[in-house]
């Protein structure tokens, strides 16, 4: 549809679909009903709303602070120099036209007889447009962010099409900054879409507190040497504090039903589990295949990495995953690593040398090939998004199949959040070809190094939790809370319970002894990512 707006000075254009339409007709109506109804009592004192911002990037967002992760197995070897980086907070407006600007004081003007009827018309027709350009602008400008297709023409909005605002912004500094717990979670850049609905959680999984429990552990901390990295068994180490894998997690408003493998495997016949995701993903998949076994080596465990591309490749140091599957139940669980959930591939795949594109607007090849064999998907990332980590595996941003051009996405917080909210979208868009698809996004999982960083000395010797109750209602990751939002993907959210378990992590301690760098950013098996297996079978 095309057409002029003749004496308003304004036009809908060929993007205008339905809804945008009913939007205006409603607004239209409403005006008309206002109008009559002053007409029937025109000395009736009524306050129009004011108008409001529309921001795609809040300045009071919150930001999570990304620091480089202590160096495991996994991990590439980082810089001698720490690389503790923030994202700073990063916001625009949506152009939008201010109603004052043409009638001063209307947004709590006094409607009486003074007011003529033609006056009050203008008015109310005035607002019904400012509301639909502000619909249209905020539809738009989404679109140069987000590439999608826009009207009856079916026009694709390249990502690099970005409005003035974010061209002329500076680069973003980055800051080496030493915080304590209580400020590692902070404010993030956090990119809100239109939300298309939003999802009445019946349980907040996230909020309750920490309780002793003589069941627990689920597995033996000496035992589970099947399928649990020797690294990760503090029972192994010098370690003699284990009071951390006594307490169990209770949700405040509903009751989370006991995890046995038994019912795991029964909830999950004939069907496959998958954590996409970096070395926490890892530990989440290692201490499910612990509990569903309850650490006990078994022989009737099929390994079936082949069948998912994820064999070991000559020269490297293992495979990029592993995938099992339990025989009498038909159910697989397997762990493919990506550490920024994006898709990566060589810029030059002749050269030994070459760099190798991230391209943060698509999702991991793998999940591409093997999407249609997944029932639960759990994604995870976080924590490799730093300078440090980039650079060490020559990573280089893509966006539009391009190096990005982008300032906004240049930074690393932005090109973090970008990337989330990008797989997130495209998983939700995948759902409605696979029904029978579960998928979920596991928010990130805290650090606790104090006085200093992974590689100046910080430490995290405390043998008691920090606290043993978490009463907020959101979640203390809002990247991950606002990526999910108006998609039917699920938060699994592990940030807040795991926030206040400081006494859980490797520490000091090591299988040789050996005095070094502390890991304050993975756990110690069986500990708290059990937890985070309970609130996935409670989801399920």
């Amino acid at each position: 549809m095309k057409g002029g707006g003749g004496g308003t000075g304004w036009y809908l254009n060929g993007g205008l679909k339905m809804k945008q339409l009913s939007l205006f007709s409603l607004v239209f109506v409403c005006a008309f009903l206002l109008l009559w109804n002053w007409e029937k009592t025109p000395l009736l004192t009524t306050t129009l709303p004011p108008h409001h911002n529309h921001h795609l990037f809040p300045d009071d967002a919150e930001r999570i602070h990304v620091t480089p992760p202590f160096k495991d197995d996994d991990d590439e070897q980082l810089p001698e120099q720490p690389l503790a980086l923030t994202s700073p907070s990063l916001s625009t407006s949506i152009p939008h036209h201010d109603v004052d600007d043409h009638y001063p004081n209307t947004s709590h003007h006094r409607i009486t007889g003074e007011m003529s009827f033609m006056r009050l018309f203008r008015l109310a027709l005035y607002q019904s447009k400012l509301i639909v350009e502000e619909y249209l602008a905020g539809s738009f400008l989404f679109c140069n962010i987000y590439s999608c297709n826009i009207g009856a023409e079916n026009k694709t909005l390249p990502v690099e099409q970005t409005v003035s605002e974010v061209e002329e912004e500076e680069e973003r500094s980055e800051t080496v900054k030493q915080q304590p717990l209580t400020s590692q979670i902070t404010q993030s850049t956090v990119i809100d879409a239109p939300v298309a609905k939003v999802e009445t959680q019946a349980c907040n999984y996230g909020k309750g507190k920490w309780v002793p429990a003589d069941n627990r552990p689920l597995y033996s901390g000496f035992g589970c040497k099947q399928w649990l990295s020797g690294m990760w068994a503090c029972r192994l180490t010098q370690r003699t504090d284990f009071g951390y894998e006594k307490l169990k997690w209770q949700p405040k408003d509903c009751k989370m039903d006991d995890f046995t493998g038994a019912e795991f495997l029964k909830r999950m016949q004939d069907k496959t589990l998958a954590f996409v995701g970096d070395s926490l993903g890892r530990q989440q998949f290692q201490s499910l295949m612990c509990m569903v076994t309850g650490g006990e080596d078994t022989q009737d465990v099929e390994d079936v990495g082949k069948e998912y591309g994820l064999a070991k490749a000559q020269g490297s140091a293992r495979p990029d995953g592993w995938a099992y599957r339990f025989p009498k139940t038909n159910t697989t669980m397997l762990y493919y690593w990506s550490a920024s959930l994006c898709d990566i591939e060589p810029v030059d795949p002749t050269s030994p040398t070459t760099e190798y594109a991230m391209h943060l607007d698509r999702p991991p090849s793998f999940l591409k090939h093997y999407l249609d064999r997944i029932h639960v998907l759990v994604l995870n990332t976080g924590h490799h998004w730093n300078r440090g980590k980039l650079n060490a595996n020559k990573w280089v941003m893509y966006v539009g199949g391009k190096p990005n051009t982008n300032r906004r996405i240049a930074d690393i917080g932005g090109a973090k959040n970008f990337t989330i909210h990008s797989v997130v979208r495209w998983v939700h868009s995948e759902l409605p070809k696979h029904p029978d698809l579960k998928a979920f996004l596991r928010s990130i999982s805290p650090r606790h190094f104090f006085n200093g960083e992974w590689n100046t000395g910080g430490t995290c010797d405390s043998t008691a939790p920090g606290s043993l109750e978490v009463l907020q209602d959101e979640s203390s990751d809002p990247v991950a809370a606002g990526a999910i939002k108006g998609s039917d993907v699920k938060l699994l959210d592990i940030t807040g319970l795991s926030l206040v378990r400081e006494e859980g992590h490797i520490s000091r301690y090591s299988i040789r002894a050996a005095p070094g760098m502390q890991d304050c950013l993975h756990w110690c098996l069986p500990g708290v990512p059990d937890t985070w297996n309970e609130l996935l079978f409670a989801q399920m």
